[in-house]
């Protein structure tokens, strides 16, 4: 099943998307052309009702199991940069803790959070390296917020992505990740692969739910 430019897709804009899963609370359409699954806008939370939910999070620094989870991009990472490297920790959330761990390495972080750490000068900034840790799966609009970081990204700089990927529509049905009424945007492989050869660069997979890009020099 078809629709059109009722619900467009929200990463590549195409105006013809299809009808992918629907469950007692919304429902989810799938772009042929980038390969994005995703909720309409009429199916997303209020703003106020979305904080909420970020403050029911107990995400801190000092969590070992949280910087475990956190390590699948954070020695990746460390492998790659250069000394006193100068990034962005975007989408931070009440606890930054990726930040904490790359600054524990002699690296400079700055925060943004639309929520947490609204600061609209660190998104005037170039940085060589830019995080996005569980966070794109909850963008209304990724298509314009990753063209934004990667404009910020040094030519040579990291884009470092980590969030669950789609797998198939059988596997959708019973996957955990959508019972979280803050996901709206779940990214297929190709999804990456399509970001990439928009950016005229390569998606790297470093692990099942982590995808790097460099920014060309």
């Amino acid at each position: 099943m078809r629709t059109t430019s009722l619900s467009p897709c929200c990463l590549c804009h195409s105006e013809t998307t299809e009808a992918y899963h629907t469950d007692k609370r919304r429902r989810y359409l799938y772009c042929p052309r980038c390969h994005l699954v995703f909720v309409p806008t009429e199916c997303h939370l209020t703003l106020e009702a979305e904080k909420n939910e970020y403050l029911k999070h107990e995400n801190n620094p000092n969590d070992a199991g949280y910087r475990r989870f956190l390590n699948r991009v954070c020695a990746p990472l460390l492998a790659r940069l250069p000394p006193k490297s100068t990034g962005l920790d975007f989408g931070c959330g009440p606890g930054p803790t990726l930040s904490v761990m790359l600054t524990e390495h002699g690296h400079d972080v700055a925060l943004y959070d639309p929520f947490f750490a609204s600061q609209a000068e660190v998104l005037q900034n170039d940085y060589q390296f830019i995080t996005a840790t569980e966070v794109v799966e909850h963008l209304r609009a990724p298509g314009p917020t990753l063209d934004q970081l990667w404009r910020q990204l040094q030519p040579g700089g990291w884009l470092a992505v980590q969030t669950k990927r789609v797998r198939d529509p059988e596997a959708f049905k019973t996957w955990h990740y959508i019972h979280d009424p803050t996901h709206i945007s779940f990214f297929d492989a190709r999804t990456f692969d399509w970001l990439a050869h928009r950016w005229g660069t390569s998606a790297e997979f470093i692990d099942h739910d982590v995808v790097f890009f460099q920014k060309p020099l």
